[in-house]
Protein backbone atom coordinates (compact mmCIF):
# COMPACT_ATOMS: atom_id res chain seq x y z
CA UNK A 1 0.00 0.00 0.00
CA UNK A 2 1.10 3.44 -0.89
CA UNK A 3 0.82 5.78 2.09
CA UNK A 4 1.51 9.23 2.30
CA UNK A 5 4.48 8.78 4.58
CA UNK A 6 6.39 6.63 2.05
CA UNK A 7 5.74 8.75 -0.31
CA UNK A 8 7.29 11.58 1.86
CA UNK A 9 9.79 9.50 2.53
CA UNK A 10 10.63 8.80 -1.28
CA UNK A 11 10.52 12.43 -2.12
CA UNK A 12 12.14 13.83 0.84
CA UNK A 13 15.30 12.03 -0.42
CA UNK A 14 15.05 12.72 -3.80
CA UNK A 15 14.62 16.38 -3.22
CA UNK A 16 17.59 16.41 -0.65
CA UNK A 17 19.86 14.46 -3.36
CA UNK A 18 18.62 16.90 -6.28
CA UNK A 19 19.20 20.29 -4.38
CA UNK A 20 21.29 19.54 -1.06
CA UNK A 21 21.99 23.20 -0.58
CA UNK A 22 19.42 25.04 -2.34
CA UNK A 23 18.65 25.75 -6.36
CA UNK A 24 21.30 27.83 -6.90
CA UNK A 25 20.69 29.22 -10.22
CA UNK A 26 17.09 30.20 -9.31
CA UNK A 27 18.28 31.84 -5.95
CA UNK A 28 20.68 34.13 -8.01
CA UNK A 29 18.02 34.70 -11.35
CA UNK A 30 14.69 34.56 -10.08
CA UNK A 31 13.11 37.34 -7.33
CA UNK A 32 12.60 35.65 -4.09
CA UNK A 33 8.82 37.24 -4.95
CA UNK A 34 8.10 36.02 -8.05
CA UNK A 35 4.48 33.95 -8.47
CA UNK A 36 4.14 31.15 -11.88
CA UNK A 37 1.82 28.51 -12.73
CA UNK A 38 2.90 25.84 -14.27
CA UNK A 39 1.29 22.92 -16.93
CA UNK A 40 2.30 19.29 -16.50
CA UNK A 41 1.39 18.19 -20.07
CA UNK A 42 1.92 14.65 -22.30
CA UNK A 43 4.24 14.41 -25.17
CA UNK A 44 2.89 10.88 -26.35
CA UNK A 45 0.00 8.88 -24.94
CA UNK A 46 0.23 6.56 -22.18
CA UNK A 47 -1.87 5.73 -18.74
CA UNK A 48 -0.90 8.28 -15.76
CA UNK A 49 0.51 7.33 -12.53
CA UNK A 50 2.12 8.78 -9.34
CA UNK A 51 -0.84 12.63 -8.42
CA UNK A 52 0.13 11.82 -5.00
CA UNK A 53 3.52 11.56 -5.67
CA UNK A 54 3.36 14.97 -7.87
CA UNK A 55 1.59 17.09 -5.24
CA UNK A 56 3.70 15.25 -2.50
CA UNK A 57 6.38 17.01 -4.32
CA UNK A 58 5.32 20.82 -4.70
CA UNK A 59 4.04 20.40 -1.14
CA UNK A 60 7.02 19.74 0.64
CA UNK A 61 9.18 22.31 -1.44
CA UNK A 62 6.97 24.99 -0.52
CA UNK A 63 3.49 24.50 1.31
CA UNK A 64 2.18 27.60 -0.60
CA UNK A 65 1.99 25.54 -4.16
CA UNK A 66 -0.88 25.03 -5.41
CA UNK A 67 -1.67 22.27 -7.53
CA UNK A 68 -4.68 20.66 -9.03
CA UNK A 69 -4.50 16.97 -10.65
CA UNK A 70 -6.57 16.71 -14.23
CA UNK A 71 -6.12 13.19 -14.23
CA UNK A 72 -6.59 10.00 -12.21
CA UNK A 73 -4.44 7.09 -11.85
CA UNK A 74 -4.68 4.84 -14.16
CA UNK A 75 -6.37 7.02 -16.63
CA UNK A 76 -5.39 7.24 -20.41
CA UNK A 77 -4.59 10.36 -22.53
CA UNK A 78 -3.08 11.67 -25.36
CA UNK A 79 -0.39 14.07 -26.51
CA UNK A 80 -0.89 17.61 -25.62
CA UNK A 81 -3.09 16.41 -22.39
CA UNK A 82 -2.82 18.72 -19.74
CA UNK A 83 -2.21 16.03 -16.16
CA UNK A 84 -2.18 18.93 -13.38
CA UNK A 85 -1.76 22.55 -12.67
CA UNK A 86 0.71 23.92 -10.11
CA UNK A 87 0.68 27.77 -9.16
CA UNK A 88 2.83 29.24 -6.43
CA UNK A 89 6.28 31.02 -5.51
CA UNK A 90 8.35 30.39 -9.18
CA UNK A 91 11.43 29.03 -6.89
CA UNK A 92 9.74 26.64 -5.17
CA UNK A 93 7.93 25.37 -8.79
CA UNK A 94 11.44 25.26 -10.74
CA UNK A 95 13.46 23.79 -7.77
CA UNK A 96 10.35 20.87 -7.31
CA UNK A 97 10.28 20.48 -11.36
CA UNK A 98 12.72 17.92 -11.82
CA UNK A 99 11.98 15.73 -9.22
CA UNK A 100 8.69 15.93 -9.47
CA UNK A 101 8.62 15.44 -13.47
CA UNK A 102 11.57 12.39 -12.63
CA UNK A 103 9.08 10.29 -10.74
CA UNK A 104 6.05 10.39 -12.62
CA UNK A 105 7.35 10.01 -15.44
CA UNK A 106 8.73 6.78 -14.56
CA UNK A 107 5.82 5.55 -12.66
CA UNK A 108 3.61 6.60 -15.96
CA UNK A 109 5.92 5.07 -18.08
CA UNK A 110 5.47 1.53 -15.77
CA UNK A 111 2.00 1.79 -15.38
CA UNK A 112 1.73 2.48 -19.72
CA UNK A 113 3.96 -0.72 -20.15
CA UNK A 114 1.90 -2.73 -17.63
CA UNK A 115 -1.51 -1.62 -19.40
CA UNK A 116 -0.08 -2.81 -22.91
CA UNK A 117 0.85 -6.57 -21.25
CA UNK A 118 -2.71 -6.97 -19.44
CA UNK A 119 -4.02 -5.98 -22.95
CA UNK A 120 -2.31 -8.66 -24.63
CA UNK A 121 -3.50 -11.18 -22.28
CA UNK A 122 -7.13 -9.69 -22.26
CA UNK A 123 -9.78 -12.86 -21.96
CA UNK A 124 -7.38 -15.81 -21.09
CA UNK A 125 -7.29 -15.43 -17.69
CA UNK A 126 -3.85 -14.67 -16.85
CA UNK A 127 -2.64 -12.12 -14.29
CA UNK A 128 0.56 -9.66 -15.20
CA UNK A 129 2.34 -9.43 -12.02
CA UNK A 130 5.29 -7.60 -11.20
CA UNK A 131 8.70 -8.96 -9.63
CA UNK A 132 11.18 -7.58 -7.27
CA UNK A 133 13.28 -6.49 -10.00
CA UNK A 134 12.93 -2.57 -9.23
CA UNK A 135 14.51 0.26 -8.95
CA UNK A 136 16.09 0.69 -5.16
CA UNK A 137 14.23 2.76 -2.97
CA UNK A 138 11.29 2.94 -5.34
CA UNK A 139 9.67 -0.45 -5.20
CA UNK A 140 6.44 0.83 -3.21
CA UNK A 141 6.17 3.73 -6.11
CA UNK A 142 6.69 1.29 -8.82
CA UNK A 143 4.49 -1.20 -7.46
CA UNK A 144 1.50 1.33 -7.35
CA UNK A 145 2.14 2.09 -10.82
CA UNK A 146 2.02 -1.87 -11.80
CA UNK A 147 -1.61 -1.68 -10.27
CA UNK A 148 -2.42 1.78 -11.82
CA UNK A 149 -1.76 0.13 -15.65
CA UNK A 150 -4.20 -3.10 -14.47
CA UNK A 151 -1.28 -5.27 -13.49
CA UNK A 152 -1.17 -7.32 -10.32
CA UNK A 153 2.03 -7.34 -7.38
CA UNK A 154 4.17 -10.44 -6.78
CA UNK A 155 5.41 -10.47 -2.89
CA UNK A 156 6.60 -6.65 -1.81
CA UNK A 157 9.97 -8.29 -0.25
CA UNK A 158 11.64 -11.36 1.15
CA UNK A 159 9.73 -11.02 4.33
CA UNK A 160 6.36 -11.24 2.43
CA UNK A 161 6.22 -14.76 1.40
CA UNK A 162 8.02 -18.24 0.87
CA UNK A 163 9.30 -18.48 -2.84
CA UNK A 164 12.08 -21.54 -3.27
CA UNK A 165 13.57 -21.23 -5.71
CA UNK A 166 16.49 -23.73 -7.44
CA UNK A 167 19.15 -22.67 -4.96
CA UNK A 168 17.62 -22.72 -2.17
CA UNK A 169 15.64 -26.45 -2.74
CA UNK A 170 19.40 -27.68 -3.76
CA UNK A 171 20.40 -26.72 -0.21
CA UNK A 172 17.42 -27.68 1.65
CA UNK A 173 17.34 -31.27 -0.21
CA UNK A 174 20.81 -31.89 1.03
CA UNK A 175 19.54 -32.40 4.29
CA UNK A 176 16.81 -34.50 3.10
CA UNK A 177 18.48 -37.05 1.48
CA UNK A 178 17.52 -35.61 -1.45
CA UNK A 179 13.69 -36.01 -0.83
CA UNK A 180 12.25 -32.40 -2.61
CA UNK A 181 8.89 -33.52 -1.30
CA UNK A 182 9.99 -34.05 2.68
CA UNK A 183 12.27 -30.80 2.11
CA UNK A 184 9.10 -28.95 1.18
CA UNK A 185 7.22 -30.04 3.95
CA UNK A 186 9.65 -29.22 6.50
CA UNK A 187 9.41 -25.74 5.37
CA UNK A 188 5.42 -25.63 5.49
CA UNK A 189 5.48 -27.25 9.14
CA UNK A 190 7.47 -24.69 10.08
CA UNK A 191 4.99 -21.22 8.53
CA UNK A 192 1.76 -19.62 9.46
CA UNK A 193 -1.52 -21.16 7.27
CA UNK A 194 -1.31 -17.08 5.99
CA UNK A 195 1.75 -17.63 4.83
CA UNK A 196 2.03 -18.12 1.03
CA UNK A 197 4.20 -20.89 -0.50
CA UNK A 198 5.67 -20.81 -4.01
CA UNK A 199 8.35 -23.17 -5.39
CA UNK A 200 10.26 -22.91 -8.51
CA UNK A 201 11.16 -26.03 -10.83
CA UNK A 202 12.73 -25.58 -14.61
CA UNK A 203 11.64 -29.45 -15.18
CA UNK A 204 8.48 -31.26 -15.99
CA UNK A 205 9.68 -34.02 -13.51
CA UNK A 206 10.05 -31.89 -10.78
CA UNK A 207 6.35 -30.65 -10.54
CA UNK A 208 4.51 -33.63 -9.03
CA UNK A 209 7.36 -33.79 -6.03
CA UNK A 210 6.92 -30.60 -5.35
CA UNK A 211 3.15 -30.54 -5.53
CA UNK A 212 3.36 -33.18 -2.99
CA UNK A 213 4.85 -31.20 -0.97
CA UNK A 214 1.95 -29.13 -0.51
CA UNK A 215 2.32 -25.33 -1.95
CA UNK A 216 -0.15 -22.90 -3.13
CA UNK A 217 1.74 -21.84 -6.26
CA UNK A 218 4.41 -23.54 -8.48
CA UNK A 219 6.33 -21.26 -10.35
CA UNK A 220 7.02 -22.89 -13.98
CA UNK A 221 10.82 -21.01 -15.13
CA UNK A 222 11.99 -20.83 -18.66
CA UNK A 223 9.54 -23.22 -20.72
CA UNK A 224 8.72 -23.34 -23.69
CA UNK A 225 5.08 -23.38 -24.84
CA UNK A 226 4.54 -27.33 -24.81
CA UNK A 227 6.55 -27.53 -21.96
CA UNK A 228 3.80 -24.76 -20.39
CA UNK A 229 0.75 -26.52 -21.74
CA UNK A 230 2.13 -30.02 -20.10
CA UNK A 231 2.72 -28.22 -17.00
CA UNK A 232 -0.71 -27.24 -16.41
CA UNK A 233 -2.12 -30.07 -17.53
CA UNK A 234 0.40 -32.00 -14.80
CA UNK A 235 -1.26 -29.14 -12.21
CA UNK A 236 -4.58 -29.95 -13.09
CA UNK A 237 -5.60 -26.86 -10.53
CA UNK A 238 -3.79 -28.54 -7.23
CA UNK A 239 -1.96 -25.09 -7.21
CA UNK A 240 -1.84 -21.64 -9.09
CA UNK A 241 0.36 -21.94 -12.19
CA UNK A 242 3.15 -18.97 -12.36
CA UNK A 243 5.06 -18.54 -15.44
CA UNK A 244 8.47 -16.44 -15.70
CA UNK A 245 11.59 -16.27 -17.86
CA UNK A 246 11.45 -14.44 -20.99
CA UNK A 247 8.25 -12.60 -21.43
CA UNK A 248 7.68 -10.01 -23.51
CA UNK A 249 5.27 -8.32 -25.36
CA UNK A 250 5.97 -10.64 -28.22
CA UNK A 251 5.38 -14.01 -26.26
CA UNK A 252 2.75 -12.79 -23.39
CA UNK A 253 -0.40 -13.55 -24.87
CA UNK A 254 0.78 -17.23 -26.10
CA UNK A 255 2.18 -18.10 -22.70
CA UNK A 256 -1.72 -16.46 -21.19
CA UNK A 257 -2.95 -19.06 -23.61
CA UNK A 258 -1.46 -22.03 -22.17
CA UNK A 259 -3.51 -22.01 -19.50
CA UNK A 260 -0.96 -20.15 -16.53
CA UNK A 261 -2.74 -18.09 -13.93
CA UNK A 262 0.02 -15.67 -13.10
CA UNK A 263 2.56 -13.96 -15.55
CA UNK A 264 5.73 -12.98 -13.92
CA UNK A 265 7.35 -10.19 -15.75
CA UNK A 266 10.35 -8.34 -14.81
CA UNK A 267 10.63 -6.16 -17.63
CA UNK A 268 7.48 -4.03 -16.13
CA UNK A 269 10.23 -2.28 -13.83
CA UNK A 270 13.41 -3.26 -14.74
CA UNK A 271 14.04 -1.35 -18.11
CA UNK A 272 10.82 0.69 -19.31
CA UNK A 273 11.83 4.04 -20.62
CA UNK A 274 10.89 7.16 -18.93
CA UNK A 275 7.50 9.00 -20.25
CA UNK A 276 7.92 12.22 -21.76
CA UNK A 277 6.17 14.82 -20.00
CA UNK A 278 7.10 18.52 -19.71
CA UNK A 279 6.24 21.04 -17.27
CA UNK A 280 5.71 24.29 -19.09
CA UNK A 281 5.89 27.37 -16.43
CA UNK A 282 4.10 30.71 -17.02
CA UNK A 283 3.44 34.14 -15.26
CA UNK A 284 -0.24 34.03 -13.86
CA UNK A 285 -2.12 37.37 -14.48
CA UNK A 286 -3.41 37.78 -11.26
CA UNK A 287 0.16 37.28 -9.52
CA UNK A 288 2.50 38.95 -12.06
CA UNK A 289 0.78 42.33 -11.90
CA UNK A 290 0.98 42.32 -8.07
CA UNK A 291 3.96 40.32 -6.64
CA UNK A 292 4.51 41.68 -3.78
CA UNK A 293 1.11 40.12 -2.49
CA UNK A 294 2.06 36.73 -2.74
CA UNK A 295 4.42 36.18 0.47
CA UNK A 296 1.01 37.36 2.35
CA UNK A 297 -0.26 33.31 1.77
CA UNK A 298 2.74 31.93 3.82
CA UNK A 299 1.46 31.55 7.92
CA UNK A 300 2.93 32.69 10.57
CA UNK A 301 5.36 30.07 11.81
CA UNK A 302 5.85 28.73 8.38
CA UNK A 303 9.43 28.26 6.79
CA UNK A 304 8.98 26.94 3.16
CA UNK A 305 11.33 24.08 2.32
CA UNK A 306 12.77 25.59 -0.13
CA UNK A 307 14.93 28.01 1.60
CA UNK A 308 18.50 26.98 1.65
CA UNK A 309 20.56 27.36 4.63
CA UNK A 310 22.63 30.66 4.69
CA UNK A 311 26.20 29.20 4.03
CA UNK A 312 27.23 26.48 1.30
CA UNK A 313 30.67 24.28 1.60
Amino acid sequence: MLTTQIIDDVVARALAEDAPWGDLTSELLIPEEAWASARLEAREPGVFSGGAVWEATMRLVDPRIRSTLLVEDGERFEPGAVLATVEGPARGILRAERVGLNLVQRMSAIATETSRYVAAVAGTGARIVDTRKTTPGLRALERAAVRAGGGHNHRFSLSDAVLAKDNHLAVLAQQHGGDVTAAIRAVRAQISHTTHLEVEVDRLDQIEPVLAGGVDTILLDNFTLDELRAGVALVAGRALVDASGGVTLDTVGAIARTGVDLISVGALTHSVRALDLGLDIGLPDARSAAPAAAPALATEGTSSPAAPPAARP
